[in-house]
């Protein structure tokens, strides 16, 4: 019974979280196929754009921004809207922020917890606030010496 149970819930779940996809999707984000975001995510709608690769996981807790209103009381003269990417195969780990403007390579993971403020590279595992790369993730850098 606890089985069925555990199976029921996990279908259910699935079927929210493509729901919101569509729901996403709708309101203007691109979104890849085979994604896979969590419900408690949060992915900014209201202004800019976001745009999110194929096979990509957004986890608990995780903060995408196309925008920053702030920026127009430093300058009245800027919008504040920007173009956020994520490219393919991302996994952005529980609690993580993707600011503004940034862009984040294909076959990248970010650490729980990381401020993304900048750029980050393909193939890489960045971490920490702000983030940073750690290191070359070595299945998409065979030659190279770990």
């Amino acid at each position: 019974m606890d089985g069925l149970l555990r199976f029921f819930i996990h279908k259910v779940g699935n079927i929210l979280r493509n729901t919101r996809i569509y729901f996403l999707r709708s309101a203007g984000i691109d979104i890849g196929k085979n994604c896979m975001l969590s419900m408690h995510a949060k992915i900014d709608i209201r202004r800019g754009k976001v745009i999110i690769g194929d096979d990509c996981t957004i986890t608990y807790g995780c903060i995408v921004l196309s925008h920053d209103r702030s920026e127009m009381h430093i300058n009245p003269s800027s919008i504040g809207e920007y173009t956020t990417r994520i490219g393919n195969n991302v996994y952005l780990g529980v609690g993580s922020i993707i600011l503004p403007g940034v862009n984040i390579g294909d076959n990248t993971v970010i650490g729980a917890g990381a401020i993304v403020t900048n750029d980050i590279p393909a193939g890489v595992l960045a971490l920490g606030n702000p983030a940073k790369v750690i290191k070359k993730i070595p299945r998409f850098y065979p030659d190279a010496q770990f």
